[in-house]
């Protein structure tokens, strides 16, 4: 037999091998789908266990409505709130402060994590030209670290921006300017913003700016510097920086773990390591399908009344059927998102940075903010001789940061962490590298336009599907306000029609650390107020 002759009789007998897997990996979609017919049927699929996912199911559970959470992670719940725990040391993806001016979000956080919340300080800093600013801005401190020549130029700035604004600011840059001025805007904002998106403030909107800033101008923070120190009562808070938060004693993935705990003592389902490729709905029996995948290319599927997607819209869009026009998914296809990825650090604890996290107001450095972990709470180290620091940085799947080596990171990180002068390098003695896929989505110019082309092509063909969270409505919503979407989806499913809109979370809200916690009260019997629910941003 001959060369060619060989390769040939292989190639047929790998293609025939090929097909006869594909038929039986066919028959045995075809058989759990004849099981499923019979199979248990949901309230409600839930697909993803973070803050929205899971509040969605702690809240139908508890009512003793049957459902299952499909998580695609093997191991942990939380999503981006999840916690690692690498050799004993904790790190926590992101720095989730516990506050919302919700009493149905705070209640929740009680009822889940009782007495391991714990109330902590906040402190935290800017880092910029070699200098230390406090964060919130102290104006003596800020005064001596810029100089009085600078400081001069940034109040003449500032008012100049107010005699002169830019009329309706279509960008971050414009919208923050108006507030501030253009030295403060380029001092405290540009560097750390274009670091996060990776993109000119230019190009970001300005409903970004308004949705995490709005209620913050030069005048409130300087008043509350001033004036935050002897505070007479919390309601004075409102319209300022917060100065205390809640947090679990062993980071947010503790609230996760126990609220998946909680879901299935109510007698749901949490189910890790299923990676949900396909939703399709049944018009005949008016039911959701939705199949999952897990590690080894085992296939199963679930069977709903309703579906609650916190997945990334671009992905829910590619795989939902019947699919939807050809312009929503070109609109899908368009949106974007950023990925970061924590460098996390086991260090000697040496006294030089106790603050909970640092702003990296730097261009000399590719890091974005270090985190402290342990100032955040003590139970996040095993040892307290150590610390645990994270330095996040931000980036793009699949670019030259995101595919570095992990051990390049690691050195990395070392070497801007002591440039910073936060620890010597010697100092560090281990560490791990975590990626965080899809963590923020991209708020470009057409971003809004993107949206709504998709959300409403969805609301007309699907009414029982439901989209909630930061990615699964494409919304820069924090923990907090990513979990009153589930909240108020879960009592629209509960009572049979659509009574709150979840779109209006987070619409007109104050800056996300304004505010008194708890403020705002949930009225489950008021229709009105739950059509122009809020949340400020965290």
């Amino acid at each position: 037999m001959t060369y060619s002759q060989t390769a040939c009789g292989t190639k047929i007998a790998n293609a025939s091998l090929a097909a006869i897997r594909e038929l039986g990996r066919k028959v045995v979609v075809w058989a759990r789908s004849e099981k499923s017919r019979m199979a248990k049927i949901f309230k409600a699929v839930i697909v993803g266990a973070g803050p929205a996912g899971l509040t969605a199911a702690y809240k139908l559970s508890r009512q003793k409505l049957p459902v299952v959470v499909l998580e695609s992670d093997p191991e942990n719940v939380g999503g981006i709130s999840r916690t690692v725990n690498y050799k004993g040391f904790r790190f926590d993806i992101g720095g989730h402060r516990f506050f919302s001016k919700s009493r149905e979000v705070e209640d929740l956080w009680t009822d889940v994590c009782g007495d391991d919340m714990l109330e902590r300080p906040r402190s935290s800093r800017i880092y910029y030209r070699g200098r230390f600013f406090t964060y919130p801005l102290k104006p003596f401190e800020a005064l001596w670290n810029l100089g009085v020549i600078e400081s001069v130029l940034c109040v003449l700035s500032f008012l100049t921006a107010r005699l002169r604004p830019k009329p309706n600011p279509k960008t971050f840059e414009d919208w923050v300017v108006n507030q501030f001025g253009e030295r403060l805007f380029r001092i405290f904002f540009k560097t750390y913003t274009e670091k996060v998106w990776g993109m000119n403030c230019q190009e970001i909107s300005a409903d970004w700016a308004a949705q995490r800033i709005k209620g913050l101008s030069l005048g409130s923070a300087i008043k509350h510097a001033f004036l935050s120190r002897t505070p007479k009562d919390r309601q004075q808070l409102v319209k300022t920086l917060i100065d205390t938060f809640r947090y679990p004693r062993l980071g947010p993935g503790m609230m996760w773990e126990a609220c998946a705990k909680k879901v299935r003592g109510f007698g749901g389902e949490v189910l890790l390591g299923r990676r949900v490729v396909g939703c399709r709905f049944n018009a005949a029996s008016d039911l959701w399908i939705v199949t999952t995948e897990d590690a080894d290319g085992n296939v199963e599927e679930y069977i709903g009344e309703h579906l609650i997607s916190s997945m990334p819209m671009r992905e829910l869009v590619a795989q939902i059927e019947p699919s939807l026009s050809e312009q929503a998914n070109r609109a899908a296809q368009s949106l974007r998102y950023r990925d970061f990825l924590t460098v996390g650090l086991i260090v000697r604890d040496q006294g030089r940075f106790t603050d909970n996290w640092i702003y990296i107001h730097d261009p000399s450095v590719q890091v974005g903010r270090v985190q402290n972990y342990k100032s955040w709470s003590p139970g996040m180290v095993p040892d307290p001789a150590y610390s645990s620091y994270g330095l996040e940085y931000f980036c793009i799947e699949g670019d030259k940061l995101w595919n570095s080596p992990d051990l390049e990171l690691l050195q990395l990180a070392k070497k801007e962490l002591q440039r910073l002068n936060l620890a010597d390098a010697a100092d560090v003695i281990d560490g791990c590298v975590i990626r965080q896929r899809k963590a923020y989505p991209v708020y470009d110019d057409a971003y809004q336009k993107h949206v709504d082309t998709i959300r409403i092509a969805l609301e007309q063909k699907f009414s029982s599907l439901h989209l909630v969270g930061r990615n699964g409505m494409h919304k820069y919503n924090n923990q907090d306000h990513a979990m009153m979407t589930a909240i108020l989806t879960a009592k629209n499913i509960i009572a049979g029609e659509r009574r709150y809109d979840v779109w209006a979370v987070n619409q007109d809200a104050d800056y996300h650390e304004s505010g008194t916690a708890g403020d705002q009260i949930a009225d489950e019997s008021s229709d009105a107020q739950a059509e122009t629910a809020v949340l400020s941003t965290t």
